[in-house]
C-alpha cells in the first residue's frame, strides 16, 4: 500500500493521443463537437472509452442508465471506490474539452498508477456519465447512480418523450430497470471531478487551478403571460391587453433586479413562445422560460419570490394574467473541505496558483455531493469561451490539473497507510 505519496507524474502524450482520437467523434464542419446524449455519435464515444479501459487492462463497468467506467480494483479487503468522473456527451456543435478531459485525465492516472506498480487501498472507477449536458434530462446518469431519477424525469423529458424512450432503448437503457443503477452510496470513498472552468476568472487572475468550494442553485419556471387578441390595427392603443409587452417588461425589469440588487446572481431568458405569433394580431400569450442561478440557497429563493411578485405587478399593471409554473430545482452544493485543502495543499507543493471559487455551471459533481465527499478542479478556460467551438484550454493547464488529479488519488492513499 502507498506510504509515501511517490512523485509521479501524468504520461502527457498518451492523454493528449486520447483526446485527439475522442476530438474525432462527431466533429462538425467548423471544428465543434456535436454528441448529444444517446446519439450515434455518443454511442460511438462510448464504444471508443470501452475499447480504451480495455486496451489499458481495466475492467469495464456499464449500468442500467448507461453509465459506462473503467475500474481499477484493489485488493485491500472491504476497500471502497473513489469515483473519479465527468461526461462524454456534449451539447450541439459544442467545444472538444467539456467534460472528456475529466474523463480521460481519470484513465490516463489510472494507467499511470498501475504502470507505477502502486497497490492502491481502495478501488478507483473512473465514469462518464449518461447525459449530464441535459438533451434529454441534466444528469440522467448520476441522478441515476445516487437514487435520485425519478419517473417524472423521464415522462418531463427536455425533447419529445417518445422519442426519448425510443433513445434510452436503442442505448440499451430499459426504463423499467433503472433503479437497478443505484449504488450504494456507503460503498464510495469520496468522488473526484477535473473540469475546465468555462468562464474567465482563472485566465484573468493568471491563476493556475480553481479549488471549487460550491455549485450555485439554480432553478427554471415557466411564466405565461395571457392578454386577449385582438386586432393590432383597430383595437386603440388604450385598450390593448398585449401579453407580450408584459413579458418583454418582465425581461428587462428582472435582469435590472439582478443586476443592481443581487449582483453575484444570474436569470438567463432563453425561450419565448407568442400565440397567435402574426403581426397583424395582438399577442394574446407570451410564454417564457427563465433560469435563476445563485450560490447562497435563501438569495435564489430571495429572488424567485421576487420575480413571481414582479411578474403578477406587470400583469396587473397591463389588465393582464399570469401564470407562473416551477419546471425544475437544484439547491446548492458544497464540496467537501478535508479535499478542498488536499488539492490546495497539493497546489502549493507543485508551485501552483489556486484560488477558491464557486461554479455558476451545473456538474456531476453537485449531484455526487449530498452522498459522498466531493470535489471539483478546474482548470482554465482561453477567453472564458465554452460550448463552442472555439472553446479552448492551454495543454499545460490541461497536464496541470491531471496531475493534480493523480496526486489526489496518492494522498488520499497515503491517508489510509
Amino acid at each position: 500500500m502507498v506510504a509515501i505519496v511517490p512523485k509521479l507524474q501524468i504520461n502527457s502524450l498518451r492523454l493528449q493521443t486520447d483526446f485527439t482520437e475522442l476530438s474525432q467523434i462527431g466533429q462538425t464542419a467548423n471544428g465543434g463537437i456535436t454528441r448529444v446524449a444517446l446519439s450515434n455519435e455518443d454511442l460511438e464515444a462510448r464504444a471508443w472509452f470501452a475499447n480504451q479501459i480495455e486496451e489499458a487492462g481495466f475492467f469495464v463497468r456499464d449500468d442500467e442508465v448507461g453509465n459506462l467506467s473503467g475500474v481499477m480494483p484493489s485488493t485491500a479487503p472491504n476497500a471502497r471506490t473513489l469515483l473519479i468522473g465527468s461526461h462524454l456527451d456534449t451539447v450541439p456543435n459544442g467545444g472538444q474539452y467539456d467534460g472528456s478531459i475529466g474523463v480521460l485525465a481519470g484513465l490516463e492516472c489510472m494507467r499511470t498508477i498501475r504502470d507505477a506498480g502502486i497497490e492502491l487501498p481502495f478501488h478507483v472507477e473512473v465514469i462518464s456519465f449518461t447525459d449530464e449536458e441535459g438533451w434529454w434530462q441534466s444528469f440522467f446518469g448520476s441522478m441515476g447512480l445516487t437514487g435520485m431519477l425519478k419517473s417524472h424525469h423521464i415522462n418531463d423529458a427536455q425533447q419529445d418523450n417518445a422519442a426519448f424512450r425510443a433513445a434510452l432503448y436503442r442505448a440499451g437503457i430499459l426504463v423499467s430497470e433503472v433503479d437497478r443503477a443505484i449504488r450504494p452510496m456507503n460503498d464510495l470513498l469520496s468522488y473526484l471531478e477535473l473540469h475546465i472552468e468555462q468562464s474567465s476568472r482563472l485566465e484573468r487572475a493568471h491563476t493556475d487551478i480553481g479549488v471549487i468550494s460550491g455549485v450555485v442553485g439554480r432553478s427554471a419556471y415557466v411564466y405565461t403571460f395571457y392578454g386577449e387578441g385582438t386586432s393590432a390595427a383597430t383595437t386603440h392603443t388604450n385598450d390593448r391587453r398585449d401579453a407580450l409587452q408584459g413579458a418583454a417588461l418582465f425581461i428587462t425589469k428582472m435582469h435590472a433586479l439582478i443586476r443592481e440588487e443581487y449582483p453575484e446572481g444570474i436569470v438567463n431568458c432563453g425561450n419565448i413562445e407568442v400565440q397567435p405569433g402574426t403581426f397583424n394580431v395582438i399577442p394574446a400569450e407570451a410564454r417564457l422560460r427563465v433560469e435563476c442561478r445563485h450560490q447562497n440557497q435563501a438569495t435564489l429563493h430571495e429572488i424567485e419570490s421576487r420575480l413571481v411578485e414582479m411578474a403578477h405587478t406587470i400583469a396587473d399593471t397591463y389588465r393582464l394574467s399570469v401564470k407562473v409554473e416551477e419546471m425544475y430545482k437544484r439547491d446548492v452544493a458544497i464540496m467537501n473541505d478535508h479535499l478542498m485543502e488536499l488539492i490546495e495543499s497539493i497546489c502549493d507543493e507543485e508551485h501552483l496558483s489556486h484560488e477558491r471559487m464557486v461554479s455558476y455551471a451545473g456538474h456531476d459533481a453537485q449531484i455526487l455531493s449530498p452522498f459522498t465527499p466531493s470535489a471539483m478542479i478546474f482548470i482554465p478556460s482561453k477567453d472564458g469561451i465554452s460550448h463552442n467551438p472555439r472553446e479552448y484550454t492551454e495543454w499545460h493547464d490541461i497536464e496541470h490539473g491531471a496531475n493534480v488529479l493523480l496526486r489526489m488519488i496518492l494522498r488520499l492513499a497515503a491517508e489510509m497507510a
